[in-house]
């Protein structure tokens, strides 16, 4: 499983409640352009419609080779979901404050997919906690790396 494209903003900006995994419409310019790694889902986002997932905002460039069928850049991309899957992605984004974004396009026997997460939003002292604690375990790290070294 090779992530094609990562959304850092995500991880940083949410708690990440529950992950999904869909599948995604695309065309063939679309997928050859994600082949060559030429896409950006920082400020994607997906939303429920008509009993329907769709992924807004999430850029793939335009093939270079391609011609004058090629694909719009931003257009709006259906998720492929059971619909049980569906209903409950719908509760948890009913819910005030959570949020449905993509985590990451990859690779699954020959077929993207994406995976959905649902979170709610950090507040600006929950990040700083997080850092905080990404030092303090880096430098745990450092002293012990130091520690057994030096025997």
């Amino acid at each position: 499983m090779a992530d094609i494209v990562t959304n850092h903003k995500a991880r940083r900006d949410y708690h990440i409640l529950e992950t999904f995994e869909a599948g995604i419409v695309l065309h063939g310019t679309e997928v050859k352009s994600l082949r060559a790694g030429k896409g950006q889902i920082a400020d994607a986002f997906a939303r429920i419609e008509k009993n329907e997932a769709w992924l807004y905002n999430a850029h793939i460039d335009e093939y270079s080779h391609g011609n004058l069928q090629n694909h719009e850049t931003k257009a709006p991309r259906k998720l492929l979901l059971h619909k049980s899957e569906i209903r409950k992605l719908f509760e948890l984004a009913s819910v005030k404050g959570n949020a449905l974004f993509p985590l990451a396009f990859f690779w699954k026997n020959g077929k993207v997919k994406v995976s959905i997460g649902v979170g709610k939003g950090k507040q600006s002292f929950d990040k700083r906690d997080d850092i905080k604690k990404r030092d303090s375990d880096r430098e745990m790290k450092r002293a012990t790396m130091k520690w057994t070294k030096g025997k």
